[in-house]
């Protein structure tokens, strides 16, 4: 154990082998992808050259499935497994299922009703076999809790995990932008579950978001490598929904069954970082999703119409080179994310304060690109 009630050296060791397995997975799906022909021909809306295998999900979900048998072989890591638990069954029933809809977008382009249809399936079954919301610490008055029954908590954890793999699909136009913020994403709240299964003597509870979220970290580790700027392979729907799925797993799990009474009200801002945390760490994915929706809403579009005015557009259009939008969009993420964390690590002064000098970084680096950018080589979604 890496300290009371902390298996850091089994989380260590799940992350470990989810990147490593991605990572020989990803190379063997791509051979396999060009030897057969299965490469992303060039669209109107693409801005990339090369026609790109786009199946990389395939083996992010490999290196999950993976990791989180590894983890269920962990006598450290058992607790977060069925009997005591059914999450982690749940995830991997989830994940399945989204990863399926996203391999046969990825082959065969399905219709936007057809895919959505099919996220909702995969997130109600994910909510329906145990990964619900039951208690929300309400960030007003003096800590309210809002209890939910059954129905309700499976109604807002399966919208809450359609729309976050909405909002991750919705980022994935760059390469390595969604596996870089599916990392980071994914650490803050693994740095979280850490700290809370710290604080609670090795809580059940924290164990199955800080597996989900090592392995996440792990794969889109492991998978970074061949998607950043120039992509060998890209992640395809498959990969996006899947990151999307395991981030909205993770926070349901981790924002809804933290025993806050062993905190004291003066510690409010520990008292409501479940849910800070959970929106900070993906905060940037939810305002392109939101923004997107409004900008093609306000024009008389679909909300499900491409076009190139997401964030990263706007950055390549600030005159930021690709590999510089990407670096800047992971400092966003990690100044909110990881400032959002600190609050309930460290006393509020020097997280505050440390939380504002990284944001006032993100903005100075967003406003001054360094020289002339060049178009990002994925299309707009």
């Amino acid at each position: 154990m890496g300290g009371a009630g902390v298996p850091l050296r089994e989380l260590g060791l799940v992350l470990l082998v989810a990147a490593a397995i991605t990572y020989l997975a990803t190379g063997m799906v791509r051979s396999l992808l060009v030897r057969t022909g299965r490469v992303a021909e060039i669209r109107t809306r693409d801005v990339h050259t090369q026609p790109t295998p786009s199946l990389g999900g395939l083996a992010m979900f490999t290196g999950f499935i993976c990791a989180v048998f590894l983890a269920q072989q962990l006598p450290a890591l058992t607790r977060g497994f069925a009997p005591v638990t059914p999450e982690m069954t749940a995830v991997v029933a989830g994940a399945f299922a989204i990863v399926v809809v996203g391999i046969i977008d990825d082959l065969y382009e399905l219709g936007a009703l057809t895919k959505f249809i099919g996220q909702c399936f995969a997130a109600v079954l994910m909510s329906f076999l145990g990964l619900t919301f039951t208690v929300v610490f309400a960030p007003f008055g003096d800590g309210t809790t809002l209890i939910l029954d059954q129905v309700q908590g499976m109604m807002i954890a399966a919208l809450f995990t359609v729309v976050l793999v909405n909002a991750v699909n919705f980022v994935d136009g760059i390469d390595g932008l969604a596996a870089g913020i599916g990392m980071i994403a994914g650490g803050a709240i693994l740095l979280y579950s850490l700290t809370i299964l710290h604080d609670q003597g090795g809580a059940v509870s924290a164990y199955p978001p800080a597996i989900i979220c090592a392995a996440l970290v792990g794969i889109c580790a492991g998978f970074l490598p061949h998607n950043f700027e120039p992509a060998r392979i890209f992640m395809g729907d498959s990969g996006a929904m899947l990151i999307g799925l395991l981030l909205a797993a993770a926070s349901i799990s981790a924002s809804g069954k933290i025993n806050m009474s062993l905190y004291g009200t003066a510690d409010f801002v520990a008292l409501i970082s479940p849910v800070v945390v959970v929106l900070a760490a993906v905060a940037l994915p939810l305002t392109d999703l939101v923004w997107a929706v409004v900008r093609r809403a306000a024009r008389g579009q679909s909300p499900t119409t491409a076009d190139a005015g997401h964030i990263h557009h706007r950055l390549l259009a600030l005159g930021h080179t690709h590999r510089r939008t990407v670096l800047v969009l992971y400092l966003w993420v990690s100044a909110v994310a990881f400032g959002a964390v600190s609050f309930s690590i460290v006393p509020t002064g020097p997280a505050t304060a440390l939380t504002a000098a990284a944001l006032l970084l993100a903005c100075a680096l967003t406003l001054v690109p360094l020289r002339s950018g060049k178009i990002g080589r994925r299309g707009a979604r």
